[in-house]
């Protein structure tokens, strides 16, 4: 399916926005140091996003913690051709073929956040592989350990261009980033870029881990802030090993919230990008709101089932419940007819309630691989998507339905 992400004027003026208000330099006139310090010219951020799936090769994957249960993939793509620049804290949706039972491949669409920096010549992700939690009948991550076990230096994979909101703002705010288990990874891109596109600009780090076993990059990060005064790391851990503690005085107990936050850091406004495990999120997003932080300072990325959603994103749902009671939803190919719930955040989560498998990746309204055509009805989105449907189409991870519908699902 050849859908653009960006149309490619758009992309390029929104790329020279955040190259050129690094310092305040307007757009016209961004000079070429301006946009070297990563590598990336005028010649390459002019690069538009390509559509579709791309062939990429792995050129280098490294084991990225202690427990070995992350590794960082790096990509170039097969055609040679120069890479669009993303902005940091996005993320690459990947077209896999997973052995199944019997011996078959079966395609699989998932997402994943860029850890790096923008770069003229790689991408890079980096996944963490999911086991099957102890005592459970819940399998292990199809799509992670299909990358950690089969993907490896020279094999190639399918890749659709950068996509989502996630991403860090082109001011001089101070920032906070906040990071949880794996969910450091965009919050590494946004790091990495800030730390050398805005050196003057105040940024805090708060990791939070179990211990120190899991930390993915503890020496860059140690290293960016030894080089970096304008740089704060902070190290959480909620299960420490005897040594997690000893050293620096940057290493804290417990898990990352609000309480930390308010003694570490100095009273002043700041924009808060948060990314991890669904209960951090929920509970670090409502602290933050309950401590007075604007809404339009908070920003969060959740993938997986239990994503999290904005206060107003709730209300513009529970708003359609309230204007047409008795709405009804059918999956034309379950055969489930469902009256909708306000009680649920979109489509996608009203099927996944139901036993309706849907395949999803972002959502957040940013990959497409939740796209369900719609057979009769209409529906609202709680949110703009990144991604564009295809005429009669929906993505049910960020829509509900305004009247009765039939969907293909």
């Amino acid at each position: 399916m050849q859908v653009a992400l960006w149309p490619a004027t758009g992309f390029w003026r929104h790329w020279l926005d955040y190259q050129a208000l690094r310092s305040g330099v307007p757009v016209a006139v961004a000079t070429a140091s301006t946009e070297s310090r990563l590598g990336v010219t005028a010649e390459t951020a002019s690069v538009a996003a390509w559509t579709g799936f791309r062939s990429f090769r792995i050129e280098r994957k490294i084991v990225e913690d202690a427990a070995q249960s992350i590794c960082s993939f790096y990509l170039v793509p097969e055609d040679g051709q120069a890479l669009p620049p993303f902005l940091p804290g996005q993320f690459l949706t990947f077209r896999l073929d997973v052995p199944a039972l019997g011996g078959a491949n079966e395609q699989v669409i998932r997402c994943y956040s860029l850890s790096d920096a923008p770069r003229p010549d790689y991408y890079r992700v980096s996944i963490k592989r999911v086991t099957a939690p102890t005592g459970s009948d819940v399998p292990p991550g199809r799509s992670s350990n299909y990358f950690h076990d089969h993907v490896a230096i020279g094999s190639t994979l399918q890749v659709r261009a950068p996509g989502g909101h996630f991403h860090i703002d082109r001011g001089d705010t101070p920032v906070v980033l906040i990071g949880g288990g794996i969910g450091i990874t965009p919050v590494l891109s946004m790091l990495n870029c800030c730390l050398v596109e805005q050196p003057g600009r105040e940024v805090w780090l708060f990791y939070g881990v179990r211990n120190g076993h899991e930390l993915v990059m503890r020496d860059h990060l140690e290293a960016l802030a030894d080089a970096h005064p304008n740089f704060h790391l902070c190290l959480c851990f909620s299960d420490p090993l005897p040594d997690d503690l000893a050293g620096r005085n940057n290493r804290h107990r417990g898990r990352v919230g609000v309480s930390l936050l308010r003694m570490q850091l100095p009273l002043k406004p700041y924009h808060y990008y948060i990314c991890g495990p669904t209960p951090m999120m929920e509970s670090l997003v409502a602290e933050l709101a309950d401590w007075g932080v604007p809404d339009a300072r908070i920003h969060f990325e959740a993938f997986g089932p239990a994503s999290i959603k904005r206060k107003s994103a709730q209300a513009a749902v529970a708003q359609t419940a309230e204007m047409a009671p008795g709405i009804m939803v059918t999956f034309a190919k379950s055969g489930k007819v469902l009256p909708w719930q306000a009680g649920a955040s979109s489509l996608l989560d009203l099927a996944e309630a139901n036993g309706i498998r849907v395949d999803s990746g972002c959502r957040a309204g940013g990959c497409g691989t939740c796209q369900t055509s719609i057979r009769s009805g209409e529906i609202t989105y709680c949110q703009i998507p990144d991604f564009d449907p295809e005429p009669g189409n929906c993505l049910l991870c960020v829509c509900a339905p305004k009247t009765n519908v039939t969907l293909e699902a």
